[in-house]
């Protein structure tokens, strides 16, 4: 992090961001960080925090910056969360009973990581894993048969 600041933030756009701020705090546990409002009260710029990482969260501001409620829920991009602490099966309970949309429930995975996958309300997809395992290469080329170059 340079001067306390993550090197690499996400940007997402929303319809409505102030919802989208409420619903991550909410489903996530982020933590609102900056706020910028205009003389109407409109949002001009959000970041919120998650642990050591951040996410800023705006409005659909150009054609080219939508929601995927906007564009009949494609994604170009989606976010990924790596809890260092706590239960993925309890993050994963705290997010569907916030209305995440789980598309992919808890799993284990070969590499050592636990992982759901979720949708937010506007479309937007969420992956959270949590490491449960370490596992060498050469043994994730085992559980696989898959030829894996560096250490991931």
């Amino acid at each position: 992090m340079a001067d306390g600041r993550p090197n690499l933030i996400s940007a997402v756009c929303y319809r409505d961001p102030r919802a989208a701020l409420a619903w991550l705090e909410k489903a996530f546990g982020f933590e609102l960080v900056f706020l910028v409002e205009d003389a109407e009260g409109n949002l001009g710029h959000s970041e919120m925090r998650f642990g050591n990482a951040a996410v800023m969260i705006g409005n659909e501001w150009s054609d080219d910056h939508k929601s995927p409620a906007s564009v009949s829920g494609k994604n170009t991009q989606t976010v990924h969360i790596q809890l260092s602490e706590g239960d993925l099966d309890a993050h994963c309970a705290r997010a569907r009973a916030a209305g995440a949309d789980i598309i992919v429930e808890p799993e284990t995975q070969f590499y050592g990581d636990r992982t759901y996958r979720c949708k937010d309300p506007e479309g937007h997809i969420w992956t959270v894993a949590r490491t449960v395992e370490t596992v060498s290469v050469e043994e994730m080329e085992r559980r696989t048969g898959l030829k894996i170059t560096g250490q991931g």
